[in-house]
């Protein structure tokens, strides 16, 4: 493990985006979290604030006099038909770039969060031990989190045990050096960390009002860059229904306390379908890696051409090939799984986690069969 004590003479920027619009409640408690890092003065800071109308200005101005950072403030007001989330923290993490340098290391957290004391740290050792981006892991407050329907709650803690089962299928199948299990599934923007050059390599945050964060994370897997999803990394957010972007994460709760959703989110799939996209997946890439003559293996399990496969194992990088050969194979296309099975999507991947640890056949045989 990396000690952060060795990296203290690195003269390297470190700067932690974050965009504000009114959060006269929340940008206080969120800047003395990150007053309380244990290497505070390593950083530095830098708020969008987008067209605030309520007190949240003068608060940061008279708390900047007591932070143990650099504290810089970027006032502007963004036209209401392009004003989001997604481009306030896409221009938040511009400006952090500029001020970070090439060399620099870009962070971003959200105005209603808090920041737990070793999050910096984490993130920073993260990075050191090879990784081009950290995901960090969201936990909501406990407060918020008791106002909220207790079937809700339950039902999202039975959906990240499904998401994290997923996960485990694909970390026993695919291992990832970069990414040893344990580790997490999420990918918020309440908590990135992520080398200057790799931000420019994937294109910055992309312009799109919600959703950002998860983009961002695709961009970052197309150009192959090594991402750790840390869950020593944890930042604390509000569990407010009326936020700030429409279509965020208040949206969301909000809809699904008037009616539950009809289907899991889109990121997860049956458990057999997992299983399959990661053997294909690592198939692929044993050929991208090898420029392979002989393809008819991957050209077979994927049921395509010979002339597709190759364009795409064209690729300069191996996420690029994988995101074509994924849009162009029907093998590979997902299915989405109905809220109603969410039960028996658990035990499907119990099934699977049982038959790879006890190196025997899956008891559903299929599950790999279409990958061999």
């Amino acid at each position: 493990m990396t000690s952060l004590n060795s990296l203290r003479t690195a003269t390297v920027r470190h700067v932690v985006a974050i965009p504000v619009k009114n959060e006269e409640r929340h940008i206080l408690p969120c800047l003395q979290a990150l007053a309380g890092q244990r290497e505070s003065r390593a950083f530095e800071v830098l708020l969008l604030l987008n067209d605030c109308t309520d007190a949240t200005v003068p608060i940061v101005k008279d708390a900047s006099k007591r932070m143990p950072f650099a504290l810089h403030l970027y006032e502007c007001n963004l036209p209401a038909e392009r004003a989001s989330a997604g481009l306030a923290r896409r221009i938040a993490m511009e400006q952090a770039a500029t001020h970070a340098g090439p060399r620099g290391i870009l962070l971003t957290t959200d105005a209603d969060s808090r920041v737990a004391p070793d999050w910096f740290s984490n993130n920073i050792v993260a990075i050191a031990e090879g990784a081009d981006a950290v995901a960090g892991r969201v936990e909501m407050n406990a407060e918020d989190a008791a106002e909220l329907p207790r079937e809700l709650i339950e039902d999202e803690e039975r959906v990240q045990t499904l998401a994290s089962m997923l996960d485990e299928i694909i970390s026993r199948l695919d291992p990832d050096k970069a990414d040893p299990w344990p580790r997490h599934v999420q990918h918020s923007g309440a908590s990135i960390a992520v080398t200057a050059d790799m931000f420019r390599r994937a294109g910055g945050i992309p312009d799109i009002p919600v959703g950002e964060d998860r983009a961002f994370f695709r961009a970052l897997q197309r150009v192959d860059a090594r991402i750790r999803h840390c869950p020593q990394t944890l930042v604390t957010v509000s569990g407010r229904i009326h936020g700030r972007a429409k279509g965020g994460m208040a949206d969301t709760m909000r809809r699904r306390m008037r009616q539950a959703d009809t289907w899991l989110d889109d990121c997860l799939e049956p458990a057999a379908d997992t299983a399959r996209r990661v053997l294909l997946r690592r198939m692929a890439r044993a050929h991208w890696i090898r420029c392979s003559e002989k393809i008819d293996d991957l050209t077979r399990s994927l049921r395509l051409t010979e002339d597709v496969v190759r364009r795409a194992l064209g690729a300069s990088s191996f996420g690029a090939a994988w995101q074509q050969l994924e849009e162009r194979s029907a093998v590979l296309h997902r299915r989405l799984i109905p809220a109603s099975d969410l039960e028996v999507e658990i035990r499907n991947a119990a099934d699977v986690l049982y038959a790879l640890e006890a190196k025997k056949p899956a008891r559903h045989a299929e599950i790999f069969a279409d990958a061999i």
